[in-house]
């Protein structure tokens, strides 16, 4: 990756394809309580304390989405916004009105594309059907709500409060005020879960009507609360052959009620109902990060954020952008992450996406079971794509084949 100044990336960044899809990713930071397993950047009041506050980040958002669209201008035109994607934290916090605000100001700034879809994550604690009618009566089309599990002491693990139901009734709230797409989250791998406990959120899952389901494994971080737990010998870490089990189990509850997996941690009932927003993560393409710590990337210049939200706070009210770091991608890291993104969906990359050798290395992973080599004559034309077990063992076959 070549160095290169970052806020200079920022300001006058890389021509882009005018024609290619384009993002916003919003981060509100703000949680009322730390999950255990969580190390995103999010921050409780108590750990905010005075320093900032929810005004002050929804005042230095504003400014950023005009900043951006002054700095994608330089390049020709600010792109229309095909997508945007409002994650934390929890979004639902600051109220729909704060939401609808800033979307607001996203197509002021660089007008939505016809049919944009315009997603928020929402915890189904701080959410409401009058939440809910105002984020659709406001533009947004898409909702994902965290349930992670419905087993009490699953949640008392991760820290997660939720009263029973909830999250079914959320989504029931969310489908009545007219939102077509929604998405709910589950978490699984968690010490003391067991088969049944995950069948009977699927059962929830499946019985709430959502039309997606993003199915993570739990990943112990470094330095959160849950990783110390498991180091003082409190309760057991994970075990990957337990991991691999729960994944079978979730992807066979799902595909029996009408599910496909189209990335290996995504699931939709039909291709309307994918996640455009990630979708164009997964396919290399370009989108703004708006907010602390947000990540942005247009046509191989990638740059990050300030992370704590009273600095940049500070820095988007100096006139400045609030970029933290950054880097121009050559052509081999470009070609690398292709290959890491790309292999995790179910269509796979075509031939063109390999050299000679990794074509090699991937034809021995079709002989090993866990790529399928894709025929001339598919839609997509020749390439390869992951097996069921291969998506058990998706980072390692990604791996193996660029080594």
């Amino acid at each position: 990756m070549a160095p290169h100044d970052p806020a200079e990336l920022a300001a006058t960044p890389p021509a882009r394809d005018p024609e290619a899809p384009f993002g916003i990713y919003l981060h509100v930071p703000f949680c009322s309580t730390r999950c255990g397993y969580c190390d995103f950047n999010t921050y409780t009041a108590g750990e905010l304390g005075s320093a900032t506050s929810p005004v002050d980040w929804e005042r230095a958002a504003a400014i950023e989405i005009e900043r951006a669209a002054q700095a994608l201008s330089s390049a020709g035109a600010a792109p229309k916004v095909d997508t945007v994607f409002i994650g934390g934290g929890t979004p639902s916090l600051v109220g729909a009105d704060v939401l609808v605000g800033l979307l607001a100001r996203v197509d002021a700034a660089f007008g939505l594309a016809p049919g944009a879809e315009v997603t928020t994550e929402s915890n189904p604690e701080s959410t409401s059907p009058e939440f809910f009618a105002r984020l659709r009566g406001g533009g947004f089309t898409r909702i994902s709500l965290g349930m992670q599990s419905t087993a009490a002491h699953v949640l008392r693990i991760l820290d997660r409060t939720h009263t029973p139901g909830r999250p079914q009734e959320a989504v029931a709230e969310a489908l009545r005020a007219g939102f077509e797409h929604v998405n709910l989250d589950v978490i699984y791998g968690t010490p003391g879960e067991t088969d049944d406990d995950l069948a009977r959120t699927l059962d929830a899952v499946v019985g709430a009507g959502v039309d997606h389901v993003s199915a993570y494994s739990l990943i112990v971080e470094d330095g959160t609360a849950l990783a110390r737990r498991i180091r003082r010998g409190e309760m057991p870490g994970t075990v990957d052959d337990v991991l691999a089990d729960r994944y079978e189990q979730v992807a066979d509850r799902l595909a029996r009620a009408g599910f496909h997996w189209y990335e290996v941690s995504n699931f939709a009932t039909d291709s309307s109902a994918y996640c455009r927003h990630n979708m164009g993560y997964w396919r290399g393409g370009d989108w703004w990060g708006v907010g602390p710590g947000a990540h942005s990337h247009v046509a191989g210049a990638r740059w990050w954020n300030v992370k704590h939200p009273a600095r940049y706070a500070a820095e988007c009210d100096a006139g400045r952008l609030p970029v933290d770091g950054g880097e121009l991608l050559d052509d081999s890291d470009r070609h690398i992450e292709r290959i890491m993104t790309g292999l995790r969906l179910a269509e796979g990359l075509g031939d063109e996406a390999f050299t000679v050798d990794e074509r090699a290395r991937a034809d021995e992973r079709v002989a090993a079971g866990l790529l399928r080599r894709r025929a001339a004559d598919d839609p997509a034309g020749p390439g390869y794509a992951l097996t069921e077990a291969g998506r058990l063992l998706a980072d390692g076959v990604v791996r193996d084949v660029l080594v």
